[in-house]
């Protein structure tokens, strides 16, 4: 669910701080047009610059603040000269920083007040309001000096860390940023009359456009004309540019290769596969997260938590009969020590440089929580077809005699095929040309329906065909052929025969071809300790002939796709935590069922809303990225949370003056600085994310 921030009633400025400051991230609205851009982009790009020029005024004016402290000429050993209006110039100095650098902390902790949820910013502003005040009194009323030196470098300190922050949330947040500038302003539009170039925001479906050699694709659309390789790595992660031809799907923000190609428009505006990217990664920030909460609720219970400390530290100073400065000082301390600043950033900026890092390599989450739950599975169930396999016919074996070398044998087979348009043929002739293999020329070709097909080569009759073609002649298979054609018709293979006059010379198994990519995610799996399983309709021959070769240890065979989700229900009623991995439309209920459910191969459907997870491209290895990166970022969200806590049970006595007998103190500023320093700390560490590698290298 998300929280509105906005309804704090602070201006829009504060609303940015506050998000900053919190952590939190405004969920980015649906694409518009051809632009993908984001409120909270706009907002954190203006902070980023306010904090800045507010960093940098601020510190000029805390030079001069600097030169009339009395303690800093003590602690250099100098007699400090005697300067012009000793007392007023530090207080105006003082009021401007504390007026224009900190105010921008007040008014975010008064937004914190009326909405009843006191938290960093309120700590902050109690403790440079502390120090002002405090510093003013003693300038006009009491005896003592003030803290203006200690309130200026704080204000310096908390607006050089929030600087830092804004930095390096708007690092992690360009992701949305990234994509809306692949999109390109104009596109050039074929009419009757030529080609005219428009805006590509103005462009309508079925207008046909030209993408010149090296031009980026306006819109989603079909080519038209021309053939090129086009740069989908901004949508897939796959590194190598894809051919594209005649009828071929073209995506908005991909590059063109060497070829002119004229596309059809199929996708404009938000319908387009770029605009879906980015309301999926919005929806993914908006999500909801356990580690989130949990830091939400460590932030809330350590800000009361701090105003208790500096209470109580007030008052145990105040009876030992410490005078007025020292308790102030030490109370001050404690609450700046408190801020619960690099605890708010812990587990946001993991999660946003997570987000971006999958979507920039086609990982999609659209539920954050399911990317947490990732890295706690037990088991993996893929479906098989278009999955495991390629979903299309292959040849997966072939055996000759000693007449005939198997080089020799699929040109043949190939030379047989070449004309057909049938499932086996095309198996045939695309193995022969995987293998560099040219057809055989074939005379006087003839088809035979449901038997096979014949021809002539050199005055011998050639057939290719199926056991009616064999029943028919009359031919039995070869005994040195006779295992290896049992085995394939035991799994379940088709089995073709290659017929040279009336003997047989080479036997071919074709299948649902096994992708070599799923060999290495089905092992990578099980090395991460998890179970592989595989869920099909096909028969228990073929299924057990995939999971054999995969080594998949638990197989659901012949289940229908309405049945597939009571089968994924039976696994987690034994206590395992399932990932569904599926095409995402007849697989649905069973994403649906599963604790993460996963569609791979969307392309350029993205508008998948079964899924946790969609895996832009069709490669089994993928889904070991998303495991990865849930195992990643659940160990960076850890570390932070374990420093910026850890840092605060340090700093807290030592704020205190538990060690003052000995002479150890912090005073405010090197309060702040600690402070300072922790944010970067866990911001370091949350970059090192980005190392993680999720995207199969080709």
């Amino acid at each position: 669910m998300m929280r509105d921030h906005g309804s704090h009633g602070v201006a829009d400025q504060d609303v940015a701080e506050k998000h900053a400051q919190h952590g939190h991230h405004a969920p980015a609205p649906a694409a518009r047009g051809a632009h993908v851009t984001s409120s909270h982009d706009r907002h954190a790009g203006h902070s980023v610059e306010m904090f800045r020029n507010r960093f940098w005024i601020s510190l000029a004016l805390t030079i001069p603040v600097l030169l009339y402290a009395q303690m800093l000429w003590d602690w250099a050993g100098v007699d400090m000269p005697d300067l012009p209006a000793q007392k007023v110039v530090p207080f105006l100095l003082g009021t401007v920083v504390y007026v224009y650098g900190g105010s921008v902390f007040v008014r975010s902790a008064a937004g914190e007040l009326r909405s009843r949820m006191p938290g960093m910013m309120t700590l902050v502003a109690l403790g440079i309001t502390t120090a002002y005040v405090y510093s003013a009194a003693t300038t006009f009323l009491l005896e003592g000096e003030g803290f203006y030196w200690e309130l200026a470098t704080l204000v310096d300190v908390m607006l050089l860390g929030h600087w830092i922050e804004m930095r390096s949330i708007g690092r992690a947040r360009g992701a949305l940023g990234e994509l809306a500038k692949l999109l390109p302003d104009t596109a050039e539009r074929v009419t009757e009359h030529g080609v005219e170039e428009v805006p590509a925001s103005a462009l309508s479906v079925e207008d046909v456009v030209l993408v010149r050699p090296g031009g980026r694709v306006p819109a989603d659309g079909e080519v038209v004309e021309g053939s090129s390789h086009v740069d989908e790595s901004m949508l897939t992660g796959e590194s190598r540019p894809v051919a594209k031809a005649f009828g071929d799907v073209v995506v908005a923000g991909s590059v063109n290769g060497e070829g002119s190609l004229r596309a059809r428009v199929t996708k404009t505006g938000e319908e387009t596969a770029l605009a879906g990217i980015a309301r999926l990664v919005a929806e993914a920030e908006a999500s909801k997260s356990r580690a989130q909460a949990l830091a939400d609720r460590a932030a809330s219970l350590l800000t009361y938590v701090a105003i208790a400390a500096g209470g109580a530290t007030a008052l145990v100073w105040a009876i030992a009969g410490r005078d007025v400065q020292f308790v102030i000082e030490r109370t001050v301390t404690v609450i700046v020590i408190a801020c619960p600043h690099a605890l708010g950033l812990a587990v946001p900026l993991v999660i946003a440089i997570a987000t971006g890092l999958s979507a920039r390599s086609g990982i999609l989450v659209r539920d954050r929580l399911a990317l947490e739950r990732a890295r706690e599975l037990d088991v993996v169930v893929f479906d098989k077809t278009g999955t495991l396999t390629k979903g299309e016919l292959g040849v997966v074996g072939l055996v000759t005699t000693g007449d005939l070398d198997e080089g020799d044998a699929l040109a043949l087979a190939a030379g047989l095929e070449s004309d057909s348009e049938h499932p086996l043929a095309r198996a045939i002739v695309g193995e022969a040309g995987r293998r560099g293999l040219a057809p055989v020329g074939i005379e006087d070709f003839q088809a035979a329906s449901g038997r096979g097909v014949e021809g002539r080569v050199g005055g011998r009759i050639v057939r290719l065909g199926g056991p009616k073609l064999l029943e028919e002649l009359g031919v039995g298979v070869p005994e040195e052929l006779g295992p290896e054609v049992k085995a394939w018709a035991d799994e379940g293979k088709t089995v073709v025969y290659l017929i040279d006059g009336d003997a047989i010379v080479a036997a071919f198994a074709l299948a649902d071809s096994i992708r070599e990519e799923s060999r290495e995610a089905v092992q990578a799996l099980r090395e991460m300790g998890m179970r592989v399983a595989m869920i099909t309709g096909d028969s228990e021959a073929v299924a057990a002939w995939v999971a054999r070769e995969l080594e998949i240890e638990e197989v659901f065979a012949q289940v229908l796709p309405e049945h597939k989700a009571a089968r994924v229900k039976e696994l987690q009623e034994r206590g395992l935590r399932v990932a569904m991995i599926g095409d995402g439309v007849n697989d649905a209920p069973a994403l649906v069922q599963a604790d993460v459910g996963i569609a791979i191969g969307a392309g350029t459907d993205v508008a998948i809303e079964a899924a946790d997870v969609i895996l832009v491209r069709d490669d089994p290895r993928d889904v070991v990225g998303v495991v990865g990166l849930s195992r990643a970022s659940y160990r960076k969200m850890l570390q932070n949370l374990a420093w910026a806590t850890g840092y605060n049970v340090v700093a807290l006595p030592l704020a205190a003056g538990v060690l003052e007998p000995v002479g150890v103190t912090l005073s405010p500023a090197v309060g702040a600085l600690l402070m300072a320093l922790s944010t970067v700390v866990v911001s370091l560490n949350a970059q090192l994310l980005r190392r993680v590698r999720l995207a199969a290298e080709e």
